[in-house]
């Protein structure tokens, strides 16, 4: 799970950095997306959040800190530029990256972090206790 967090992780912060650099263009460009979804409102706010979760996502999931709803924002990205590329008529070619990626992310969410996370380390309940009650 370390191995595959860290990869993941960096390839999503080096995929989604030059979106985040870009700017409010770039942001805007990004966020024209949402009007496939009848929310024409707002694009440079989606564009942004959609850089920001591969950015910040990518981050938090080579951590495993707040690794659940950093997987989930991922895959709700992932599956709207899915979607996007379905839509456009990119074909396989086009849209198989992030189908791929919203396929691994709904595997991630349901996986978890593993046992060298943050997450794992600081938000683990205490399975001994329970282990005393019903042993």
């Amino acid at each position: 799970m370390l191995v595959l967090r860290v990869s993941i992780g960096v390839m999503f912060i080096l995929h989604g950095w030059p979106k985040l650099n870009g700017g409010p263009e770039r942001w805007e460009a990004i966020g024209q997306t949402m009007e496939l979804f009848s929310i024409g409102v707002a694009p440079v706010f989606w564009g942004f959040m959609a850089a920001f979760a591969e950015v910040v996502g990518g981050a938090l999931l080579i951590m495993g800190m707040l690794f659940r709803p950093a997987v989930f924002l991922l895959l709700i990205t992932m599956a709207v530029a899915t979607v996007k590329h379905v839509l456009g008529g990119d074909g396989f070619g086009g849209y198989s990256h992030a189908l791929e990626a919203a396929f691994l992310f709904l595997s991630l969410l349901f996986i978890g972090p593993g046992k060298y996370s943050f997450d794992h380390k600081f938000l683990q309940k205490d399975k001994n206790r329970s282990r005393r009650y019903f042993a």
